[in-house]
């Protein structure tokens, strides 16, 4: 039998001060989508899994550096990789990192649309 519990969404509070371990991951995190190539990488990847050649395209970037991008992303954890056939695909590894990439464009379409802020 499941609990009410179970069934919660995932919280996205976080009451406790947090200790310099989680601060050091976190402006890893951040550090890591300071990139406008690696965060466009990201958003493509939040829509749902893609290969080298979908990225290139999407992003704009030489295979080259998009290979080099999705490599440092898959040895922060950022994202996972499998093949299939003679490709790579590659995927985010968790939803927060989707909800972080996506309220980070929803806070740039403020600053660039002049749309007031909200909580």
């Amino acid at each position: 039998m499941r609990t009410s519990d179970e069934h919660a969404a995932p919280s996205r509070a976080h009451p406790a001060p947090p200790e310099h371990e989680r601060l050091a991951v976190a402006a890893n995190v951040f550090a890591l989508l300071s990139d406008p190539t690696r965060l466009h990488l990201l958003w493509t990847l939040a829509e749902g899994e893609a290969d080298v050649g979908r990225l290139t395209e999407a992003c704009g970037a030489s295979r080259t550096a998009v290979s080099q991008h999705l490599a440092k992303l898959r040895l922060a954890g950022l994202v996972e990789s499998r093949k299939q056939s003679r490709n790579v695909i590659y995927r985010l590894r968790d939803g927060h990192l989707r909800l972080l990439v996506m309220e980070a464009l929803n806070h740039a379409d403020h600053v660039v649309t002049g749309e007031p802020f909200h909580d």
